[in-house]
């Protein structure tokens, strides 16, 4: 099986617990390559990503490594698995409606047939409820993407409600599990 994770990081106040997330796939022998979306870096900076990780942290569409490939590109044809943790609204949005105007959604478009899509949501509980948002996840789920999450509890908003980021030792044992 292959065991690239791509871990995408969206720009949610979770962001933080990707780390975490990123630790415990690579301890228990992922491949883990970084990719945060600029909203991300709001929240987290690459650095500890780079360090866990043990590989550089894609941080924007231009990213260039050495080779002639560009990384995006190679991230795509390489990954067993994209994992998308913390997921906001508008990236379960831009995979529903093909948007690439980011590393991150264009590795989304370009991935391999053969890779697994996991996303797990964290997001206001409104915006989780949304019509909008249940419609782009029913959309995803049709094409084979799976979904882990949201739970409900305290949200970062001061509201309570469903839009948590799900436990990450669960979110890291299923993606663990879909790469075999």
């Amino acid at each position: 099986m292959n065991r690239t994770i791509i871990l995408g990081v969206t720009g949610s106040i979770a962001a933080h617990r990707a780390v975490d997330l990123a630790s415990q796939l690579v301890k228990q022998g992922g491949q883990v390559q970084v990719v945060m979306t600029a909203d991300a870096q709001r929240f987290i900076t690459p650095l500890p990503f780079k360090t866990l990780s043990r590989n550089p942290v894609i941080t924007d569409l231009y990213d260039e490594e050495e080779g002639w490939k560009p990384a995006h590109v190679r991230l795509a044809d390489e990954a067993g698995l994209l994992l998308v943790a913390p997921a906001t609204a508008n990236f379960i949005a831009k995979m529903a409606h093909g948007l690439a105007n980011d590393a991150l959604s264009c590795i989304a478009l370009a991935l391999n047939p053969e890779a697994k899509v996991l996303v797990a949501p964290a997001m206001n509980g409104k915006m989780w409820q949304h019509p909008a948002t249940q419609q782009n996840v029913a959309t995803l789920k049709s094409r084979g993407v799976e979904f882990i999450g949201p739970e409900a509890g305290m949200l970062s908003c001061g509201y309570e409600g469903l839009g948590r980021l799900w436990p990450v030792p669960a979110i890291a044992t299923r993606a663990l599990e879909m790469v075999g």
